[in-house]
């Protein structure tokens, strides 16, 4: 793929990724681009299509995969997540640097791909205060929350691999990790 080096941003669900990425789009919107990844799972509230995610049918996602259309897709509680090839062009085309917001399996698919990106992994100081970032957010039932945990804790693990991530990023305090974040993108 041609343009800008993309930048990956992984880690579990209630590091803080999503935070720290709309502040970073925000104070630099001509510079940076979000890759919309493709979900067959509901929007939750306040979610719009094209923005937040595409969402489409498991047997539109399953067709444009079987296609080779995707970079990466996995699944997880009983949907599919995806990024589409598409998705990181259009974010190219603008000549903006294409963000990433994807999960460990998925950094696994993307390294044996071209896409060749910057992996930046997102992480919580602690499981305790992951588990208390998720549940302050009160989205989840008690089985997604344990569901999430347990990825967490999966994900905290892998991450580990030595050479899998160029940086990691603890998030304890949000100023300082959205320091970190700014001082190696805008090198």
């Amino acid at each position: 793929m041609q343009g800008p080096r993309p930048v990956v941003l992984s880690g579990p669900s209630g590091a803080g990724k999503s935070t720290l990425l709309k502040k970073l789009l925000k104070d630099y919107e001509n510079i940076f681009g979000f890759s919309v990844s493709h979900t067959t799972r509901q929007p939750r509230p306040g979610e719009v299509n094209g923005r937040d995610y595409h969402f489409v049918t498991r047997e539109e996602m399953q067709k444009e995969i079987d296609a080779g259309e995707f970079i990466e897709h996995a699944e997880f509680s009983g949907n599919m997540y995806g990024t589409s090839k598409g998705a990181v062009q259009a974010v190219q085309a603008q000549n903006q640097i294409c963000i990433l917001d994807i999960d460990i399996q998925g950094v696994k698919n993307i390294k044996r791909t071209d896409l060749n990106p910057i992996y930046i992994s997102v992480q919580p100081p602690s499981i305790d205060i992951l588990e208390k970032r998720l549940r302050d957010r009160k989205t989840e039932t008690e089985e997604s929350l344990l569901k999430r945990l347990t990825a967490a804790r999966i994900d905290l693990e892998l991450s580990k691999e030595p050479g899998l991530f160029d940086l990691v990023i603890i998030n304890d305090d949000l100023e300082k990790a959205y320091s970190e974040l700014k001082e190696i993108l805008l090198e």
